[in-house]
């Protein structure tokens, strides 16, 4: 007998493995645009707290609170959130309790680097409300109605824009005076007179190249911001003094690095403190 030869069976659902290809790559395509739009997310939200930390900073809408959403909130949303208050510098985000411990460092340092100039009270230093101050008194840097810094004055001024010069922060540098009036051939008043002192110390520490020109600033502010008496000898001597005030900062950095002061953080951690 002759065998059959069995016929090949045409079939009409190969169709169906091109199709599940294509699904297969629709599906991948989706979950990465979903991954693509949760991370949008996330960096709208970390947008969104730097803005409102930098006004709460700068004391411009104090109640101000992020709006709810209409979504449930992650962890790891929380978790890459922008820490509020956080302090700019350059590409570095420190927090003011960071800045409140290089501050102390930069405290200790030159405490032990002036420690003759303190002991005898011709340099003074303390954490003020805007950040580090360095107080200089005029007995002990100035001859009495001259913006010219004694000679002898010069090293101690050379340590302290050294050590400054180590640090990322601005610099500014304040002249104060008493309430007795001043009128001579080269200053008209007090004024005159504390901003020379102050830009004096300024010219010499750019002179030194210790610091970057863009971080100092340098103001006069005559007899209007006493810390002691006028009453008195002593008081009188201690408002006579050029203040360096070591100056935390901070950044909205959207497109442009526009760098202001981050005075009402670092108040607030002062405050704390």
């Amino acid at each position: 007998m002759r065998r059959r030869v069995p016929r090949s069976r045409v079939t009409h659902d190969r169709w169906l493995v091109s199709y599940a290809d294509f699904i297969t790559l629709l599906f991948g395509l989706f979950v990465v645009l979903f991954a693509f739009a949760k991370a949008d997310q996330k960096k709208q939200m970390q947008v969104t707290a730097s803005i409102d930390a930098a006004f709460r900073s700068f004391g411009i809408f104090p109640n101000t609170k992020p709006q709810p959403s209409s979504r449930s909130v992650s962890a790891s949303d929380i978790d890459t959130a922008a820490p509020p208050r956080s302090i700019v510098m350059g590409e570095e985000i420190l927090s003011p309790e960071k800045v409140k411990e290089d501050l102390d460092r930069i405290q200790g340092e030159l405490e032990h680097t002036l420690s003759n100039q303190v002991a005898t009270g011709n340099v003074t230093i303390h954490m003020g409300r805007d950040g580090l101050v360095i107080s200089l008194r005029e007995a002990g840097f100035f001859t009495s109605g001259s913006a010219t810094p004694s000679p002898a004055t010069l090293t101690t001024l050379r340590q302290i824009a050294t050590s400054l010069g180590q640090s990322p922060y601005d610099l500014r540098i304040e002249g104060h005076t008493d309430n007795i009036p001043i009128h001579t051939g080269e200053f008209d008043s007090n004024w005159e007179l504390s901003t020379a002192r102050a830009t004096r110390i300024a010219r010499l520490f750019l002179d030194l190249k210790a610091l970057p020109p863009e971080r100092i600033s340098a103001a006069g502010f005559a007899e209007f911001h006493p810390v002691a008496t006028n009453d008195t000898d002593e008081g009188r001597a201690e408002n006579r003094r050029v203040d360096l005030v070591v100056l935390p900062r901070t950044s909205i950095n959207l497109s442009a690095p526009r760098v202001t002061h981050a005075e009402g953080a670092w108040r607030k951690v002062t405050d704390e403190n």
